[in-house]
């Protein structure tokens, strides 16, 4: 099952590629990645499998999860009006979307407070 770890990393030069580094050291594949900068601080939600060696490292390199979720990740076609064709689907079952990236390989993940419902929906 995919997680998505949201971390606060400062925003400079290279705080991005440390995180990277890091879960590529600790040999996890990050699945998605999505960062922003919000009040002058850089917001990292990363998409994993194996959460307790990204929890491990993000904490050995000094970076505190703020939060951890289980996501649905869904294949998407590569064509325009793919993603609205899913996030659709979920509003018409009265899901609500509150996070929502693309991931590798055409798939985008999608947090909400009802991800197994959001999940059957999406297969």
């Amino acid at each position: 099952m995919t997680t998505n770890l949201t971390l606060i990393v400062e925003n400079r030069p290279g705080a991005l590629a440390n995180v990277c580094d890091a879960m590529g050291r600790a040999g996890v594949n990050i699945e998605g990645i999505c960062c922003f900068e919000s009040q002058g601080i850089a917001i990292v939600h990363l998409a994993v499998e194996n959460v307790a060696a990204a929890r491990r490292e993000a904490e050995h390199i000094g970076l505190r999860v703020y939060e951890e979720r289980p996501v649905a990740v869904i294949d998407l076609e590569d064509h325009p009006g793919a993603a609205a064709e899913a996030l659709r689907r979920l509003a018409n079952a009265h899901i609500n979307v509150d996070l929502a990236y693309l991931a590798t390989r055409t798939r985008m993940v999608i947090g909400t407070s009802e991800v197994e419902k959001a999940r059957a929906v999406l297969r």
